[in-house]
């Protein structure tokens, strides 16, 4: 719904950017035999074959998800999905910086609202596929970490994002410019650390990106309203209205371990 991933004639495109100005446009369909192709287009090879590493990281295709199936096949809660949905990932975003920058457009809002701002942050700061001689033309790609720290609040505000969350995302951005938190290094914990400094970015935040932008299926974003609600009405014994707290859906997922975000997938809490 943010408008960076189009779907025509069967086969996804995406535009992303390889060292933040060299476009690459990634295609991907799946054949009538279930295999996944994925092509790219780039000046380069090296780029063409970064953003098929990308794509290939955020539809979770590598993921080796045999031990989650084995161990949970026939549990209580889930035990149905796995068996009839094995294909079943979490949704991910190919680079870490789009998982944040998101997830702070996202909190305490309705996704659809969220939506409507990530499109406008992107029509008016973000990078446009031209030229592409029918691979990815008018493809948009979100604003690099450096062009969101250049940004004052108030033009985010008028996109209808809250000013305290505007100053969160300018923050975050500057902090990612200047290196002093790399999202893709391999110690996630040091950077989530940097990040909870921050104002405005708590455990949600941090957990979203995490599951969405850093592959770690270990993380659960407790404070999610879905799984708020999936917990409140389960714990309630079905009250539609029921919301657990915090920390009953942590847990509730407790026993699913390192699986726990890919469990509250199958169960369909985000």
């Amino acid at each position: 719904m943010d408008g960076v991933l189009r779907h025509r004639g069967g086969v996804l495109e995406r535009l992303l950017h390889y060292e933040e100005d060299e476009p690459v446009v990634v295609r991907i369909a799946q054949t009538a035999s279930e295999n996944v192709l994925f092509g790219a287009r780039a000046r380069t090879e090296t780029a063409a074959r970064y953003g098929i590493e990308r794509m290939r990281f955020a539809l979770g295709v590598d993921d080796d998800l045999s031990a989650f199936h084995r161990r949970f096949a026939n549990d209580r809660l889930i035990g149905s999905s796995v068996r009839k949905r094995p294909w079943l990932r979490v949704g991910r975003r190919p680079e870490p910086w789009e998982a944040l920058a998101w997830a702070v457009c996202e909190q305490l809002i309705e996704y659809e609202r969220a939506a409507r701002i990530e499109r406008r942050i992107i029509a008016r700061l973000g990078r446009r596929q031209v030229g592409g001689e029918g691979w990815g033309d008018g493809l948009r790609d979100l604003p690099t970490p450096e062009a969101l720290a250049r940004t004052a609040p108030a033009l985010l505000q008028s996109f209808d994002l809250a000013g305290n969350r505007a100053l969160t995302l300018v923050h975050a951005a500057k902090e990612v410019a200047r290196g002093r938190i790399d999202l893709k290094s391999a110690d996630h914990e040091h950077g989530w650390k940097r990040l909870r400094k921050i104002p405005g970015i708590g455990a949600w935040t941090v957990e979203m990106l995490a599951l969405c932008g850093q592959a770690r299926h270990d993380q659960l974003p407790a404070g999610d309203v879905g799984l708020l609600k999936l917990v409140g009405r389960s714990l309630s014994g079905g009250d539609p209205r029921a919301r657990a707290q915090e920390h009953e859906v942590r847990e509730f997922f407790a026993g699913y371990g390192e699986w726990a975000g890919l469990a509250a997938v199958h169960m369909g809490g985000l």
